[in-house]
This record gives structure tokens, sequence and C-alpha cells, in this order.
């Protein structure tokens, strides 16, 4: 007999997938950087769900999709932000 309530662990990768995948299509970059911290949060969920189905293939996925939302977390929350304005070199003929 199953047992058709939806778990937490859905739940939960529902609800933080979705919001990361709609944040990262934002055109304002304020909302944009927080793809990467609703994508962190719902990567227990899909860590647990992954191991409790013995899916080592998604759990495999799993462990890229933290490596990218990583990435994300260091380029709009960690790193110091990319110099404004564009460096230019000016060559000066000789006399």
């Amino acid at each position: 007999m199953h047992n058709h309530r939806m778990e937490l662990d859905q739940i939960a990768i529902a609800l933080f997938g979705a919001l990361a995948a709609w944040l990262s299509q934002a055109r304002s970059e304020k909302l944009r950087r927080w793809a990467c911290i609703f994508g962190m949060l719902g990567q227990p969920a899909w860590f647990y769900a992954a191991w409790k189905a013995d899916q080592w293939g998604i759990f495999l996925v799993s462990v890229i999709y933290l490596g990218a939302w990583m990435r994300g977390v260091w380029v709009h929350w960690i790193a110091p932000p990319p110099a404004s304005g564009v460096g230019t070199i000016q060559i000066v003929p000789r006399k």
C-alpha cells in the first residue's frame, strides 16, 4: 500500500527548485543573486531523496548542482565585485 502524501523532501525540492529557477531569470540583479541561495537550500532535500531511493545517478547530479550553486554564492555574495569601467592602455609615440 502506497502512502500518497507528499513528503517534506519532495516539498522542499519543488519549492526551492522552482524558486531558484524563477529567480535565476529575473531582470533585476538584486533578485537574480538570490537564485543560488534558494538552490543551495534545496540541495539537502535532493541528497536525502536520492539516497532514500537508492538513485545514485541523481545523487551524483545533485553534487554537480551543488557545485553550480556554490559558484553562484561565490560570484554573487563572497567575491569582491569587478572593477567598474573599461581599463585602457595608452601608447604614446616616440618623438
